[in-house]
């Protein structure tokens, strides 16, 4: 998410898209507005696809969603990259990509705490948010160093950028073929025959270990105590705001809210400067 926000926020500041994309006689409020609209198009794709998300994945399976995410994020990008002009592909581009995006930070963290041993789960979780402020970074080197490299005459500035972000997308697609599905997911819907395999692959241990059997004993304790497979719709909804569900809830929302209210994210016309 980090690098697909920068990368386009510096995209649109680059005198080569400007040009291609017929703004060269907007007024600066107009052009605001539309850069402002396309920003605005990708964090609402996050949001829906994030939205929809929790139930697929809890149906459907972490492995299969995380693909399916990656998948939709490349069919964003590409027609971004192939917008050639038109302000159309870039909107739809953006909102696709922005699905994409927001299915991924949901249920990404999530794979990553139930495959990981609790040991090292938090480390790994924060390594994950770590590496998505990183690419924002990224995102924004990469644009400075098209525009220094890259003739401005040649719609290759501003597409290298675009194309680029299909990168980690065909490697986080590509990557989930070879990973196996959560345990504790499979364990959720019964499978605890599949779990407890998956869980020695992962480990790397016998089925008869001391540390498989603790932590088949603690999925399984933990499965028949929170699992709401059983439960109506209207009690799923209203163990949200249990104590300490509503904490968690309200300390992520706070997170994320505050981390958009500084408004670096929102502000694709914050990238010129460094382009200058």
């Amino acid at each position: 998410m980090g690098y697909d926000t920068a990368v386009i926020g510096g995209t649109m500041a680059l005198t080569s898209f400007i040009r291609d994309f017929g703004w060269e006689g907007v007024s600066k409020t107009t052009r605001d507005n539309i850069q402002a609209n396309i920003v605005s198009t990708f964090q609402a794709g996050c949001f829906f696809g994030a939205l929809i998300t929790f139930p697929l994945a809890e149906k459907f399976g972490r492995r299969r969603v995380v693909m399916a995410a990656g998948t939709v994020f490349l069919c964003g990008g590409t027609l971004m990259t192939a917008a050639q002009g038109d302000l159309n592909l870039i909107y739809a581009g953006r909102a696709i990509a922005g699905l994409g995006i927001g299915a991924c930070s949901l249920v990404v963290p999530v794979y990553i705490a139930e495959v990981a041993p609790p040991s090292i789960r938090g480390r790994l979780i924060g390594i994950f948010e770590i590496a998505s402020q990183g690419g924002g970074m990224l995102g924004f080197w990469i644009n400075y160093a098209t525009d220094q490299t890259i003739n401005v005459e040649k719609k290759a500035q501003w597409i290298v950028p675009l194309a680029l972000q299909l990168f980690p997308g065909v490697m986080l697609v590509l990557g989930m073929l070879w990973c196996p599905e959560s345990p504790r997911w499979l364990a959720r819907g019964d499978d605890f025959d599949g779990a407890e395999k998956i869980l020695c692959m992962v480990r790397g241990l016998p089925g008869t270990d001391p540390y498989i059997r603790r932590e088949m004993g603690e999925i399984r304790a933990q499965v028949e105590e929170r699992s709401t497979n059983h439960m109506s719709k209207s009690a799923q909804f209203k163990k949200l705001f249990q104590k300490g569900t509503r904490n968690r809830m309200g300390i992520g929302l706070a997170l994320m809210f505050l981390q958009s209210f500084t408004g670096v994210r929102l502000s694709p016309s914050l990238s010129k400067p460094a382009l200058d």
